[in-house]
């Protein structure tokens, strides 16, 4: 695949791709949002998810913690639209996503796709918050970080 122009190419070369790999890309995806993020246990997280040794034990324990603060996060947010709130939740939720043990992940599921929507949730709710006229395309992103990754 030479390019990705739109979501349902990005989605069928995502279901090509097995568990372990899902997950690799998700959390590259995750990990372009990070920066939206100030709790440093998600750039933590990101890392594991990332590194290509982690173990089935490291990963669910480093699940459990994305979880966590994907929960707080959610929770903080409450009813003022603090928008930096949510967007810190749409990452934790990347990182969750990208950090799904093998036997929580549903045959109809697939952990990148999961992730690339989350992070384009925090980068939505980044660019509400921040009242940015700039448009920030994390799909396009997306595309090309996929493209990266098939070709590594």
């Amino acid at each position: 695949m030479n390019h990705i122009t739109d979501d349902q190419q990005l989605r069928a070369l995502l279901d090509t791709l097995s568990a372990d790999r899902q997950r690799a890309i998700g959390a590259r995806f995750a990990h372009s949002v990070a920066s939206l993020c100030a709790d440093p246990r998600l750039g933590r997280l990101l890392e594991l998810a990332i590194a290509p040794d982690l173990t089935p034990a490291e990963r669910t324990e480093a699940f459990k913690t994305a979880r966590s603060i994907a929960v707080a996060s959610y929770a903080a947010c409450g009813s003022d639209a603090d928008w930096d709130a949510q967007a810190e939740h749409f990452v934790a939720a990347a990182c969750m996503a990208a950090l799904t043990p093998d036997d929580q992940i549903k045959a109809t599921q697939n952990p990148a796709w999961k992730a690339a929507i989350q992070a384009r949730m925090a980068r939505n709710c980044h660019m509400i918050g921040s009242d940015s006229a700039d448009l920030d395309n994390e799909a396009a992103r997306q595309y090309a970080i996929a493209l990266e990754f098939i070709s590594a």
